[in-house]
This record gives structure tokens, C-alpha cells and sequence, in this order.
């Protein structure tokens, strides 16, 4: 017989739908950096991302990429300028070991470890590759980054300078064109009971889609999930984790219940879901899956022949669109079509011009 143990079901997650503006703001600025390998994100974000400069551009990876764990949220803000101020506040060795102890965590150092580390660039660059993917490590920024870990007043000083600037010149129009956009989703989908659903059922109910892959594992652990509606997500579901708190972004939509044609929301809930099925290469990869069970990323890429990151790129929009489902077989991600979702797309289209029975 199995020893007794102590443990204890974890209590059933909480749930809320809010406006979280620094968390938005984040996200929107993070997207980006993100246009190269991301395709059906918001035009603001596709718009911005082709006129920012490129010395502010390569800013925004340094700061979102190499120092991403530095500015990570722990907290909530009223709005962004307030986040800023928090992080100015902040003392910039905290926010160098917080970043420092994120990128050690997979190797097991510990504080008193980080000296080789900090003392070269080398040993640095081979850590990281090492740890993670080669894919994700741009050596110029990470060398930058390196720098700055030496120089942790300047560190902050980058951030703040960065995020101050791309709050005046870009964000805060932005924000002020969307903020009544966003309290109506957030208002409207507060409204949807979920009391007693499981977390990816709740994740369903408000966004209308599922997590999927390590997204899945991290909100088993979430004891406090907040929705963060966004007009710059598309049909893509990201999230900020600290502790057993997750904020789930997603693209600001109403319940079905709810839907009003007349409402921007309504439309542009609409319009990403088309966007996925107007470009050829996609519809060329859903018309080759409705003649199979399901195919892998190299035989589509073969058969269409695409280039790997092109493959990724529209199969990554038609996933979090809904209309193909993912699984790993043998190590490799394979793919299926989803007509159902295919069918509720034209359905919403149908009552969107006028004909409720559909």
C-alpha cells in the first residue's frame, strides 16, 4: 500500500476579465519585434513596425528580447506611465539579478555562481547557447546585454528611457484610440459566468480559442488567471507569469451572446478570423490537408514547397485561427483541418449580414 501523503488538491483557479493597461501596453510593444515571423497581427502593429527607425528598433529587441526578464510584470499599474515609474524606482541590482536569475535558472546557478558569468562576454554567449535554443540568441543584442549587466544603473536607465519614448511617440495615441474599445470587451465578457469551469474551459469561454503546448502546462499551475483583451493580438493567445498569477492576452472580442453587428469589436472579431483564409499559400495548405487525415510540416513544406519559416509562419496564423489543430507525432508537429471552425466562421459571417437563423 502507498504511503499516505499530505498534499492536498490545489484549490480550483480565479478567474477575471480586466483592462490591465500596463500589461496590454507590454504586449503591444513586444509585438513589434515580432512582424518578421508573425503574420495577421494588428495593422497598428504592422503599421509601426515598418516606420520605427532601426536604431529604435534594434532598442525594442534589446529590450524585449535581451532584457525581457528585467521589466518583467509582478504587479498591477493603472496604466503604463505608472509601470514606468515603478520600474524607475526600482533598485537596478534587483532588476539585474531578476534577469540573471531567469537565465540561470535552467542551469541550476545560484547568485554567488553568476562571477564567470559577468566576467566574460564568452562565457556568457556559450551559456546561453547552451541553454537555449540558438534560434532565439541574437549575439549582437546578448553581447549588449552582457554589458549591461556590468552596469546595472545603465540597465535600468535603458528601459525606462526605451519605454518612456515608445510610450510618447507611439503607445499612448494608440492607447487612447482603443481604451473605449477594450472596456467594452472588458465589460461585456465580465458578464460570462464562468464559476465552476476548469481553466482551459474558462480560457475557452472568454477568448474563444485553447491553449496548446507549454501554454498548457503553465496554466495547470495558475491559481489566478486574468483575461487581458488587446487590438493588436489578431487570433494569437500570449501570456505574463509571475508566480501562480498568468494575465492571458487576447484579442478583444465579444461573447457570442452578445454580438452586435453594429459594434467595431464585432467587426474586427470577424475580420481576423477571414484575414487567415485570404492569402493564397494559406489556402493552398487547407485545401492539402482536406485531402489527408493529417500531413507534418516537411511534407507540407514539400509538397507546397515552401521554405520552412514561410511553412511555420502561415501554419502558426491558421492554428491560432482555429482551423487547423496541432499535435506531436514522432517529434514532429503535424497538422489537421478543422472544418467545424471553418463552418462557425461563415456562419458569424452569414448573421453578420443579416441573417439570424444561420
Amino acid at each position: 500500500m502507498p504511503a499516505p501523503t499530505s498534499r492536498t488538491p490545489q484549490p480550483p483557479a480565479r478567474f477575471r476579465v480586466a483592462l490591465e493597461p500596463a500589461i496590454s501596453c507590454l504586449d503591444s510593444l513586444m509585438l513589434l519585434n515580432s512582424i518578421p515571423e508573425v503574420s495577421g497581427l494588428g495593422e497598428w502593429v504592422t503599421q509601426t513596425a515598418e516606420a520605427l527607425p532601426p536604431e529604435i528598433a534594434r532598442m525594442n529587441r534589446l529590450v524585449f528580447q535581451g532584457l525581457y526578464f528585467a521589466l518583467l510584470p509582478d504587479g498591477h499599474w493603472p496604466d503604463f506611465p505608472a509601470y514606468i515609474a515603478d520600474l524607475a524606482a526600482r533598485d537596478p541590482m534587483a532588476l539585474r539579478d531578476r534577469l540573471l536569475s531567469a537565465i540561470t535558472r535552467r542551469g541550476g546557478e545560484q547568485p554567488g555562481e553568476w562571477g564567470p558569468l559577468l566576467a566574460s562576454v564568452g562565457a556568457y554567449l556559450a551559456y546561453l547557447r547552451e541553454h537555449f535554443p540558438d534560434a532565439t540568441i541574437d549575439e549582437d543584442i546578448e553581447t549588449e546585454v552582457h554589458r549591461l549587466l556590468n552596469h546595472p544603473d545603465e540597465l535600468r536607465h535603458v528601459i525606462v528611457a526605451h519605454l518612456q519614448y515608445m510610450w510618447e511617440r507611439y503607445m499612448a495615441p494608440e492607447w487612447q484610440r482603443n481604451e473605449p474599445m477594450l472596456r467594452e470587451s472588458v465589460a461585456a465578457l465580465a458578464r460570462v459566468p464562468l464559476r465552476g469551469l476548469s481553466a482551459m474551459n474558462a480560457v475557452y469561454a472568454i477568448t474563444g480559442q485553447r491553449l496548446m503546448g507549454e501554454r498548457e502546462k503553465i496554466l495547470g499551475g495558475a491559481r489566478e488567471i486574468i483575461f487581458v483583451p488587446s487590438t493588436h493580438k489578431g487570433p494569437y493567445l500570449d501570456t505574463f507569469v509571475h508566480g501562480d498569477l498568468m494575465w492571458l492576452i487576447f484579442g478583444a472580442r465579444l461573447p457570442e451572446s452578445e454580438a452586435d453587428n453594429a459594434s467595431v469589436l464585432h467587426r474586427s472579431d470577424l475580420l481576423v478570423r477571414l484575414s487567415a483564409l485570404t492569402d493564397d499559400t494559406r489556402l493552398s495548405m487547407l485545401a492539402l490537408l482536406s485531402r489527408h487525415d493529417e500531413l507534418c510540416s516537411p511534407d507540407i513544406m514539400a509538397q507546397l514547397r515552401l521554405t520552412q519559416s514561410a511553412t511555420s509562419r502561415h501554419l502558426r496564423q491558421l492554428g491560432a485561427a482555429g482551423y487547423v489543430v496541432e499535435r506531436r507525432r514522432e517529434g514532429a508537429k503535424c497538422y489537421s483541418i478543422n472544418r467545424a471552425r471553418i463552418a462557425e466562421t461563415f456562419r458569424a459571417l452569414d448573421r453578420f449580414l443579416g441573417n439570424p437563423a444561420s
